[in-house]
């Protein structure tokens, strides 16, 4: 009923730039929260950035000054800019996007199915 795509993955150098866009499509009422998150090999998934509804957003720390999200509402979709990018981005980036559907009275958290993002030093 819904589906999360995904975009602007690839392979960089430090000090470089990359934007990922990820457009919502289907059975959608309303859209609140949109975020990015990221996953390295060996590690846990974690928050990278997140924008609400009303344009609030909040960072992780070591991506504050380098990444900046957006939203376009039109378009159900997100983005992130990601800037002076370090090695240590490199990891699968998963949007995710807190929807409430046509059919449903709740609001769930879906996932996109992730982007490779490698920076190379």
């Amino acid at each position: 009923q819904v589906q999360l795509v995904e975009s602007g993955g690839g392979l960089v150098q430090a000090g470089g730039s990359l934007r990922l866009s990820c457009a919502a499509s289907g059975s959608i009422f309303s859209i609140n929260a949109m975020g990015w998150y990221r996953q390295a090999p060996g590690k846990e998934r974690e928050l990278v950035a997140r924008i609400t509804s009303g344009g609030s957003t909040n960072y992780a720390d070591s991506v504050k000054g380098r990444f900046t999200i957006s939203r376009d509402t039109a378009k159900n979709t997100v983005y992130l800019q990601m800037n002076s990018l370090k090695p240590e981005d490199t990891a699968v980036y998963y949007c995710n996007v807190r929807i409430l559907l046509v059919t449903t009275s709740t609001w769930d958290y879906y996932w996109g199915q992730g982007t490779q993002v490698t920076v190379s030093s």
